[in-house]
């Protein structure tokens, strides 16, 4: 569509959206409608401003920010040996396709000029942000030539915490709330089986776990805890719990049953010739195995005996092989922690690479949202830093080198009350029944 066409079209969208707002907005909510969560309220009103300002702004943000090029040469030979560059006086800009309008907010797509490359568009999408007013910008290149543009307009994570919804369908996948495009943030441990929760107290991560525990609550899939602040967390769900370790000692003894468990699966998919769980016939494979730890901290601190260190590197050796093994196994890891470091005890480097999604909520330092995201993208780490005390639940994920902003779902105290009520698969451990009760039973012995 020609570029003035595209002009007058949104401005015809921009001034119906203006009546609408003004007439019929009115009107409708005296009668009780709520307009205000209708869907085509953005699309109607919304869209055609944004849509407009970044056309009629499109030639000079491409202009400042480099991303316009010239077809006329811009150097010219004088004399033998001496040759004069600069900047082209009209540089074109690259060609902009029409705006495509999301739940919330748009989608453009760039078509680039011969020669050019993504990476400038990276470097300015914070410009596009300030120069469109809006809340966030995410650039993509899906197809050689082009760019994708993610413009979010609205931010969806504002406001109250989503309430809890039904669970996912699919095995060990777990909807736990929603992402800054509006869609339903999707933890699945098929795909990524081992995670990495962080933040301050109170920013949320109690909350990301209880979500986490609610969504897989239904599906047959076992849930251990490993809770060393006496189990006031995950000692909520009760009965849920497959077993569940309060302290450090109960916590070597599950860790090691944990173990224990990936050997014998090891055992049967070689007796059988497969490589993982997955390849085994549905009657023949164990039950997946989810291994829940609360505070990773509680488990490394020491009183400076000798007994209590040994304890402690045993359960970071047995937390880095659980990591390394269990994924194909059916055992998974979700770890959360204020602090990942390698400053709270030994292997905790080595097992933080072993997890491949990551969660990052409010920090109190750089530092702290660098261990989490620092390898994913630097972008994502200042983005951790700006989320404030009233925004509970944000966090920053990241898997697979991208990275965005989603918001956990609030678990209430009755849906607390129905997880404890819910009963475990029944016999999960190949090995022994209850890892923390072997254990107690062995030191007893």
């Amino acid at each position: 569509m020609d570029g003035s066409l595209l002009v007058w079209v949104l401005a015809a969208l921009v001034l119906v959206g203006a009546l609408t707002r003004k007439w019929w907005e009115p009107r409708l909510e005296a009668r009780g409608v709520p307009v205000r969560r209708w869907p085509w309220r953005w699309w109607l009103s919304g869209y055609p401003g944004t849509a407009l300002r970044i056309v009629t702004t499109w030639r000079r943000l491409t202009d400042l920010n480099g991303l316009a090029v010239s077809t006329r040469p811009n150097r010219r030979v004088i004399g033998r040996d001496l040759v004069v560059q600069g900047t082209a006086l009209r540089p074109r800009p690259p060609r902009l396709l029409w705006p495509v309008p999301t739940k919330t907010g748009l989608r453009l797509r760039v078509l680039l000029h011969p020669g050019q490359t993504p990476a400038p568009y990276y470097q300015a999408a914070r410009a596009m942000e300030h120069a469109w007013h809006v809340y966030g910008v995410r650039v993509t290149s899906p197809r050689r030539g082009q760019v994708l543009i993610h413009v979010t307009a609205v931010d969806p994570l504002t406001g109250e915490a989503p309430a809890a919804l039904g669970p996912a369908q699919a095995l060990l996948s777990a909807d736990v709330g929603r992402n800054e495009d509006g869609e339903p943030w999707l933890i699945d441990l098929r795909r990524v089986p081992h995670w990495l929760i962080t933040g301050a107290t109170q920013s949320g991560k109690s909350s990301l776990l209880a979500s986490l525990v609610l969504a897989l609550a239904p599906q047959p899939v076992a849930l251990v805890g490993i809770d060393c602040k006496g189990g006031m967390e995950l000692g909520l769900f009760g009965g849920r719990l497959s077993a569940l370790a309060i302290d450090r000692t109960q916590a070597l003894g599950l860790l090691s049953g944990v173990v224990d468990e990936i050997q014998e699966r090891m055992r049967v998919c070689r007796a059988a010739g497969k490589r993982s769980i997955w390849e085994l016939p549905p009657y023949d494979r164990p039950v997946p195995l989810v291994v829940i730890v609360d505070e990773l901290a509680e488990l490394y601190l020491t009183d400076g005996s000798r007994e209590s260190r040994d304890e402690a590197e045993q359960c970071g050796t047995l937390l880095l092989r659980v990591a390394q093994l269990g994924a194909a196994l059916g055992v998974h890891l979700v770890i959360s922690g204020q602090r990942v470091g390698s400053d709270i005890g030994p292997r905790v480097t080595a097992l933080r690479a072993q997890l491949g999604g990551r969660v990052a909520h409010r920090a109190h330092d750089e530092a702290s949202a660098e261990m989490t995201l620092g390898d994913v993208n630097p972008d994502a780490v200042v983005t951790a830093q700006n989320i404030t005390e009233d925004e509970q639940g944000v966090a920053v994920i990241a898997m697979g080198g991208r990275w965005m902003r989603a918001r956990s779902r609030l678990v209430t105290t009755a849906d607390a009350a129905g997880i404890a009520r819910t009963q475990p698969p029944v016999d999960p451990f190949l090995t022994q029944p209850d890892p923390v009760a072997f254990q107690k039973g062995g030191a007893t012995a």
